[in-house]
C-alpha cells in the first residue's frame, strides 16, 4: 500500500483493496464510460453532484485510479475552487494549481503533480479565488483543457455541487460528458431532478448517474455504484 493511500483523508479503496466489490464497481463504471459513445471519444469528463457530501470527490478519485491502472495517462483536475479536496486525497501541495494558471501566475507544467499511482497526475485547485465561476467560464480555461487533451488520454474534472453554485454548469461546453453522483439515502427525487435539469439547460451531455450508499444486502456494508444512461 502506498503512503498516500494509507494517510489520505478520503478512502481510496481502488488502492487499498483492489479486489473488493466496490473496486470492481469502479472498474465497471470506467468501462461503461468507455462504451457510452461509439462515434466520440470520452476524453474530458466532469463529475458533479446535486449537493455537498454525496461522494463525488471520492468517486472521481477512485475512478481516476482505475483509469490509471488501465495504463492510460490520466489527469485529475480539482476544479472545485471553493472547497477543494483532491490535494488532501492524494497528499499533495496546494500552494499553486488551477487558479494559479487561470490567473496567469503559473504555467501549466508547473502545476501538474505526479502521484504515487503510476500514470496518474493531479492539478490541485490552487489558492481559492474571489471569482471561481468566471475563471472556469474563461477562454483561458478552454485553452487549458485543449492543451491538456494533447498530453493525457483521460481528463477527469472534479466540480462543485450543481445546486450550490453555477461552476459545474459553466464547464458544460468544455467537457465531453458529465457523471452525476447522488447519495440515495440523502438526496430526494425532486432535488435529483433539479440537478439534472440544471445540466440539461446548458446542453451538458449526461453520461450516467452514480448512486452511493445503496446496500445490496444487509450483510454488505459497501457502497454500490450504479451507472446508466439517462433517457
Amino acid at each position: 500500500m502506498s503512503q498516500q493511500a494509507s494517510s489520505s483523508k478520503r478512502p481510496l479503496i481502488t488502492l487499498t483493496n483492489a479486489k473488493s466489490p466496490v473496486s470492481e464497481s469502479y472498474r465497471s463504471l470506467r468501462t461503461s464510460i468507455d462504451f457510452s459513445s461509439v462515434d466520440e471519444r470520452m476524453q474530458v469528463i466532469a463529475v458533479t453532484s446535486a449537493g455537498p457530501g454525496e461522494g463525488k470527490s471520492t468517486t472521481i478519485g477512485n475512478l481516476a485510479i482505475t483509469y490509471a491502472q488501465s495504463e492510460r495517462r490520466t489527469l485529475l483536475i480539482d476544479a472545485d475552487l471553493r472547497k477543494p479536496t483532491e490535494h488532501h486525497t492524494f497528499n499533495l501541495t496546494n500552494r499553486k494549481g488551477l487558479s494559479s494558471v487561470l490567473s496567469q501566475q503559473s504555467e501549466i507544467a508547473d502545476v501538474i503533480q505526479q502521484t504515487d499511482v503510476p500514470n496518474l497526475s493531479v492539478i490541485s485547485s490552487g489558492p481559492i479565488p474571489p471569482n471561481p465561476a468566471e475563471m472556469l467560464a474563461s477562454k483561458r480555461m478552454s485553452a487549458l483543457i485543449d492543451q491538456l487533451r494533447g498530453q493525457f488520454d483521460v481528463i477527469l474534472i472534479d466540480t462543485p455541487p450543481l445546486l450550490a453554485v453555477t461552476d459545474a454548469q459553466v464547464l458544460a461546453t468544455k467537457c465531453d460528458g458529465y457523471i452525476l453522483v447522488l447519495d440515495q439515502g440523502k438526496v430526494k427525487r425532486d432535488i435529483a431532478m433539479k440537478a439534472k435539469s440544471n445540466l440539461d439547460k446548458v446542453g451538458a451531455r449526461i453520461l450516467g448517474v452514480v448512486l452511493n450508499n445503496v446496500k445490496r444486502k444487509k450483510s454488505e456494508g459497501y457502497y454500490y455504484y450504479y451507472y446508466g444512461e439517462n433517457k
